[in-house]
This record gives structure tokens, sequence and C-alpha cells, in this order.
């Protein structure tokens, strides 16, 4: 039996469920017919219970979880209740799906009915080597393919295998029904129906603000307080990361940036062009891209590359290396794309020191480890002997330095 919750009316959802449970392949499912529509979750799960199997096995499937929480407070407390009383004396697979990972991963903490009862399992989208491998691309071209799509299967199916970034947007932009332009709609609507105010910051992040006075003035003048309510909603749904410089000494010079590749690229490029594509000049959003492609790539990617890092750590970088960060001052002077260290966000020991340079046919030469090597002087807690990196799209040209390409980051999810 599988339901999908609408988010409208607890009543529209009450009258769907026994719908989906009349017409499922439970063996009593015409059962229903013979009883009245249930006005409560806890009548609902109660009549699903009466017509589940006792002696085979049977798979109940109840998606987007969140509408049902948000509708009906007394949700959870009758889950419970049908789980504990009956549910899970029964050979039954009971799944409950949701989007807003925030959201459950709630229904499963301490003090919520529900506690204990579930087993929690996150499915990721797919990461860049499976993006790779799924569109036959080389590994530079995969990086890129992630950023555009932040790996959700609906996009890289419409994705023609083979072709680069270009020729897929060529094809998507021209598409108002493209899963490029109307799945970021979506997320938006599905996850602030009513948020404006948050909808408004996470435009002003998306459009390439970082620092809080920069967010707020870009998001109409939001006073302090609400847009710390703002930006403490969105990073609790996990839609936006906060970050702080990776060094030994505190710092407060707090960033923020959007987590989803995709959303960034769609809050960046499609969402403010929407009505262009819709008229049919899908041409102008791809020369936007074009011309804005080096430089929003080169920051996009650093979040990316750092996670690679990351996972490489134990093979390519220096012991004791457990966080990968960044460092920054108020000023930007200086700004280092690459931090290791033992731990965040006040590091006892900088294990690394390192660079991005994710540029077509411009490697890493002497005057950017001329340039990193400054700027690892201007790091607290590294020194001479702090090991270098240079991690460069198009290779490396100088010694001195451990230079990691797109092919050996791939390899981080491999």
């Amino acid at each position: 039996m599988f339901f999908t919750a609408v988010g409208g009316s607890k009543e529209k959802d009450l009258a769907g469920f026994a719908a989906e449970v009349a017409e499922s392949e439970l063996p009593d499912a015409a059962r229903v017919a013979e009883f009245a529509m249930p006005q409560t979750w806890d009548a609902a799960l109660s009549l699903l219970a009466g017509v589940l199997p006792t002696d085979t096995p049977s798979v109940v499937v109840l998606d987007e979880m969140p509408y049902l929480v948000r509708a009906d407070p007394t949700f959870e407390g009758a889950l419970q209740k049908a789980f504990d009383r009956t549910l899970s004396k029964l050979p039954v697979l009971l799944i409950l799906i949701g989007s807003d990972l925030a959201m459950m991963e709630q229904l499963n903490t301490y003090g919520r009915p529900f506690y204990q009862r579930g087993t929690e399992m996150v499915v990721p989208p797919l990461n860049p080597a499976e993006v790779g491998t799924m569109l036959g691309l080389p590994p530079a071209d995969a990086f890129d393919a992630f950023l555009i799509s932040g790996g959700l299967p609906l996009i890289l199916e419409e994705w023609p295998p083979g072709a680069d970034l270009w020729g897929y947007l060529d094809q998507a932009l021209r598409r108002p029904t493209s899963a490029l332009l109307v799945s970021g709609e979506r997320t938006l609507a599905a996850e602030f129906p009513t948020e404006a105010q948050a909808r408004a910051v996470l435009s002003a992040i998306g459009h390439g603000e970082r620092t809080f006075t920069l967010i707020g003035r870009a998001a109409g003048g939001l006073n302090p307080g609400s847009l710390t309510r703002s930006l403490e909603l969105l990073t609790s749904r996990r839609i936006v990361t906060a970050e702080t410089p990776l060094s030994t000494r505190p710092s407060r010079e707090t960033r923020y940036r959007i987590e989803d590749p995709y959303l960034r690229f769609y809050l960046s490029f499609i969402g403010p062009r929407t009505s262009t594509i819709e008229r049919g000049r899908g041409d102008r959003v791809l020369a936007a891209v074009r011309d804005s492609w080096p430089s929003w790539r080169g920051r996009a990617v650093e979040s990316v590359l750092r996670d690679a890092l990351w996972r490489l750590a134990d093979d390519r970088l220096p012991d004791g290396t457990d966080v990968i960060g960044g460092y920054w001052t108020r000023t930007n002077d200086p700004e280092i794309d690459i931090v290791g260290a033992d731990r965040a966000p006040i590091a006892r020991k900088i294990t690394a020191v390192g660079s991005i340079k994710w540029l077509e046919n411009k490697p890493f030469d002497h005057r950017d480890l001329s340039r990193l090597i400054v700027h690892r002087s201007q790091l607290p807690g590294a020194d001479d002997s702090t090991p270098l990196l240079a991690v460069a799209r198009s290779g490396c040209t100088t010694d001195g330095v451990t230079h990691l390409g797109p092919a050996d980051l791939i390899a981080a999810w491999n």
C-alpha cells in the first residue's frame, strides 16, 4: 500500500489514505468499503491494521510525511500507538518518506512519540563519480554536470549521454518543462509554502551574498532579528550552511552558502530568468550562464572539492588531517581555499594549506605558488613546514606543491 500526502487539509489526507488502502494489493483491502470514512489518524491506522495479513509479509509506504505532521499534531501519537499495539506485531515493512531531512530526523528524536521505533536511512543524490558514470563523462566534465544537476536523477535522466554541460543546457533551456527548470520551483514551493522572508534570504544567498550584513541588505533590508530567524530556519533545514574560518584562532567571520549545488545554480541563473525561457529566449539565459560560468564555477566547486579532499585525507593528505575547510578575514586578505587541520572550528594543528584553480587551460604555476606561500604565512597555526596543496583542473607546472587534478578527486567517491 502506497500513500502520498498532498499537503492539503487533514480531511483530504484521511480520505486519500482510506482510498489507497481500499485500492491496494493487501488481501483484505476490499473490506475497507464496509467501514465508515475515518475522521482521525487513530481510526485510519486502525483501519489499516485490520486489513494487513498476519501470515504473509506486506509493505506499507507513507510518502511526504512532513505534510501529515504539519497538518495534524496528533499524527505522531497515533502512529506510535498503532505501531506499538499492532503494526510491530505483524510481518509488515513500514516505510516513512519525507524530503524535509530536518523534520524527518526530528521524528526519531528523544521526546517525540516515535522515538527509537524507526531506523533512519538517508538517500543522498548521486555523487560526482556516479554522475560521470551515468553520463559517460570524463572527471572534469563530471564535476561540471554535478554542479548543474546536484546529482538529481530527474535532471540527469534527460541529460544526453556524453554531452557536456553546454550541450545539455542548450537543450534544457529551450523547454520550460525541463527538469532543470521545474525542479527548483517545486523545491522552493515545498520547502517554503508560507515563509516568504526565508525565501527572500535564500535568494539573496543564491545571488552570491555570503555575509550577514550583505544578505540582509539584498533581502530587502531585513532587521537583524528577522534575518537571524530566517538564517536559523534555513540552516536547520540544511538548505544553507554556515561556515567559519578554520585556523588555530577563533573567528566570528561567518559566511553562508547554499548546500545543494543544483539549487545554487537555479537561484543564480534559472529562477530570475524563468519568464525569459517561457518566452522562448533560452538562448539569452545560456549566454548569461556562459558569461558568468568561470567565476561562478570557481566559487561553487570549492565545497565539492573540499568534500573530495576530506574523503581522500587518509591516502593523499598529511597524517592527522581530519577536517578540511577554508580561511578568510573580513577584508579577504588573505582568503585561502583549502586548510587541513586536526579538528574544527578551532584547530590544534594545521596540517595542510592549499589553493584551488579550476580554470580551463590555466594550470597552477609559479605565480600561484608564490601567492599560496604568502597566504600560508598569514594563516594562524601554519608555518614554513606546513605542506602545500594545488587543486587544479588543468594541471600543475611548478614543484614544491602536491597536485591533485579532476581524476584524483573523482576517485574520492570510488
